[in-house]
């Protein structure tokens, strides 16, 4: 009998009907809608329902005590999902709204300024364009396409990115097709779609003329968003994520492993996914411990992870130095894999490193890339009714993302394929990237983290 077959047969003795059960594209993932009522007889727990401190429309069921199947049912299940945990944001930094910093008198023609006096000395769509050596396009190349994922509650409204693109001298920043719905009038309050609007602004400041498609879903899964885009016939050949939590907040490792299997799908069919490194330098979300906190999923081998870095001379566009809060390390979960062998082993010899006991020098390393993520000079963006300034790995994400769909284009304008997975390429080609060999990532506050050095 069919692994299908088993828990298919079981559901349905548990009083789940067969149009409730929706097999992925994949085949090997099962979403099931059922009452609570039936929920606890298959799962031989009990669900309650918790409403959220900062939303009290917000309301989600999860289990109070563990779960339990069959063992007959339990040998073809990895896991359940979306019954224990509870969502979280990365952290976004926010500028003072309409101010401009009184130590920046450069002079109007600077990037820094080209967005205007409200946004000076602030990193804009010139600023990135002068720096990574990408110009305005004319148009896209027929299939290329490109998209970002958003959660809990992230919208985004047409009159900010209007706002956007005419303070900042960009082609118009459209959104071509949302799945999950859009809720604009939440942008009104003070910092709700800040993170959305970041997100849709700068990956379409860099590539602005790819058609962009915004993923939605007020509930955090990864899994069920990577799901989502492969269920489609030509999902976005480039995908921006700027959400993540530790490993050790996932429900599994079974579950880190599923992810794992769909990001692999993902790149076969020709689709580059760039997940945020985070933004809690070393220690995650989780904060101080015996060992430093691998945030996931930027710690899978199979996506291509993106970190943060600040210009070393403030307002001087030049080199960079890493954000010493970015994400970043050694999973706990992941092996090293092959196309980073060369890179990590380097680095391990020539690095000064925390204490050993810290990290799992075996594990797979992150990030792949990085970018500007903007806390010295803050990302000048449009949200809730004005421009302000916004900091974090968010907007590094978006704008490699944005880089990525830019050389897919050169790519599908000569008949060739999508880059699709990207990090065995990256790591065969150093000498197409900025080396980034100052800084570090220690953990916000000058304690112990990964310092830079030349190759890694």
């Amino acid at each position: 009998m069919s692994h299908a077959k088993v828990l298919m047969d079981y559901l349905s003795e548990a009083g789940v009907t067969r149009e409730n059960m929706v097999f992925s594209k994949v085949g090997d993932k099962v979403h099931v809608s059922m009452p609570v009522k039936v929920a606890n007889k298959a799962l031989n727990t009990e669900f309650a329902l918790f409403r959220s401190n900062l939303k009290s429309d917000v309301v989600l069921a999860r289990i109070t005590k563990p779960y339990y199947l069959p063992t007959h049912v339990a040998e073809v299940v990895s896991f359940v999902d979306d019954i224990l945990r509870f969502p979280s944001l990365d952290k976004i930094h926010h500028g003072k709204p309409d101010h401009k910093p009184s130590s920046l008198k450069a002079a109007s023609s600077s990037p820094f300024n080209s967005c205007g006096s409200i946004c000076a000395g602030y990193t804009t769509p010139a600023v990135l364009s002068e720096r990574y050596g990408f110009r305005t396009m004319k148009s896209a190349a027929h299939g290329n396409s490109m998209a970002v994922a958003e959660f809990e509650y992230q919208y985004y409204d047409t009159d900010d990115l209007n706002r956007f693109s005419k303070s900042c001298v960009v082609p118009a920043v459209t959104v071509q097709t949302t799945y999950g719905g859009n809720e604009p009038s939440n942008c009104e309050n003070n910092f709700s779609c800040v993170k959305a609007l970041l997100d849709i602004e700068y990956i379409k400041a860099v590539a602005n003329a790819v058609p962009l498609t915004v993923f939605y879903s007020t509930n955090y899964s990864i899994l069920n968003w990577i799901n989502q885009v492969l269920s489609l016939k030509h999902p976005p050949l480039v995908h921006s994520v700027s959400y993540g939590n530790d490993e050790v907040q996932q429900t599994s490792a079974q579950y880190m492993y599923s992810c794992n299997v769909q990001f692999m799908a993902a790149g076969v069919r020709g689709l580059s996914i760039l997940i945020a490194s985070g933004d809690q330098g070393v220690w995650g979300r989780t904060g101080p411990g015996a060992m430093f906190n691998p945030d996931f999923p930027a710690s899978s081998p199979y996506v291509t992870a993106v970190g943060g870095t600040d210009f070393k001379t403030k307002s001087v566009i030049g080199p960079e130095t890493a954000w010493n809060c970015g994400g970043g390390g050694f999973s706990n979960t992941f092996r090293r894999p092959s196309w980073q062998s060369k890179a990590v082993t380097d680095y391990l010899k020539t690095a000064s490193l925390p204490p050993s006991s810290y990290y799992n020098a075996t594990g797979r390393g992150y990030p792949d890339v990085s970018a500007l993520g903007g806390l010295t000079n803050l990302y000048c963006t449009a949200f809730s009714g004005s421009l302000r300034g916004v900091a974090g790995i968010s907007a590094s994400t978006s704008v490699v993302a944005g880089l990525v769909a830019q050389l897919n284009d050169i790519r599908l304008q000569k008949g060739k394929k999508s880059l699709g997975f990207l990090n065995p390429l990256l790591y065969a080609n150093p000498k197409c990237f900025y080396d980034v060999n100052d800084g570090s990532n220690n953990a916000c506050d000058g304690s112990y983290g990964f310092k830079t050095v030349n190759g890694w």
